[in-house]
Formats: C-alpha cells, sequence, structure tokens
C-alpha cells in the first residue's frame, strides 16, 4: 500500500519533500493537473449573456475545478489556437 502524501504548507516545504523523496512510494492517484497563468491580464471584456448560458458556464467550470471566469479565458484560448494536423 502507497503512502499519503504529508500537507505542505509553503512553497519551500514542498520544495524540500519533492528534492528528496521518492515519489514512487506514495499515493498520487488523488492528484489532478494545474494549469498556471503568466501572462499578465491588462485588458477587460464586458459582454452580455443569457443566463441560462451563464449558468451552463458556471457549472461546468464547477465541474471542471476552476473559477468560471479562467474557464471562459480557457476556452478563447483554445478557439484561437492553431488546430494541429494529424
Amino acid at each position: 500500500m502507497k503512502r499519503k502524501l504529508p500537507k505542505l504548507r509553503s512553497d519551500k516545504e514542498a520544495e524540500a519533500f519533492v528534492a528528496k523523496a521518492d515519489l514512487t512510494e506514495y499515493d498520487l492517484s488523488g492528484m489532478r493537473s494545474v494549469r498556471f497563468e503568466f501572462q499578465p491580464k491588462s485588458e477587460r471584456v464586458n459582454m452580455r449573456l443569457p443566463k441560462p448560458l451563464l449558468q451552463a458556464v458556471k457549472a461546468s467550470a464547477a465541474k471542471a475545478g476552476v473559477p468560471y471566469q479562467r474557464f471562459i479565458r480557457q476556452a478563447l484560448e483554445m478557439a484561437v489556437q492553431p488546430r494541429k494536423r494529424a
């Protein structure tokens, strides 16, 4: 049986743990990927949406585990990315 990850209270603590720990000994099944946003947000957008659409966006964002505005931003980013050819 794999060990549980310890609670780490700071980035410094996490860095020290990862530097010395063998992560294969730990149960990582509860982990989920996280996408960091490094680009500064300097521009604002204001739009009106039908209430059912906004409710659906908020529900989808909650299911994905992200704030709804970030969810909308990710959808916009995906819409303007060049498509990869298979």
